[in-house]
């Protein structure tokens, strides 16, 4: 089985984006939901993953109005597959209007 972090940062500010809420979907179904800390981290949302797709959802509005920034993407959705036993770390990079991830470790 895998597991799942993930770390936002707040590029605009170069800063890790506090309180950010995430929730981990299968399908349509909420398997794990979280904020980020103050280093804009959740160490771990889903100690145990089985293969297959999932999608993590980013709260990027609430943060937005939280920190006085006015924004283009309200929310933000990663759908990824998990297709091994290792780790699966998922970043996301924000600015008022762009977003950017990937797979890290």
């Amino acid at each position: 089985m895998s597991s799942l972090s993930t770390h936002v940062l707040d590029t605009a500010l170069g800063q890790p984006a506090q309180g950010v809420q995430v929730r981990l979907y299968q399908g349509d179904v909420v398997l794990a939901t979280g904020a980020t800390n103050d280093d804009g981290r959740i160490a771990e949302l889903a100690p145990k993953l089985e293969h297959g797709t999932y999608r993590l959802w980013f709260d990027v509005a609430s943060y937005a109005a939280a920190t006085s920034q006015d924004i283009f993407f309200p929310e933000v959705s990663v759908t990824f597959t998990v297709a091994d036993e290792r780790h699966y770390h998922v970043p996301l990079l924000l600015s008022p209007f762009a977003f950017s991830t990937y797979r890290g470790s």
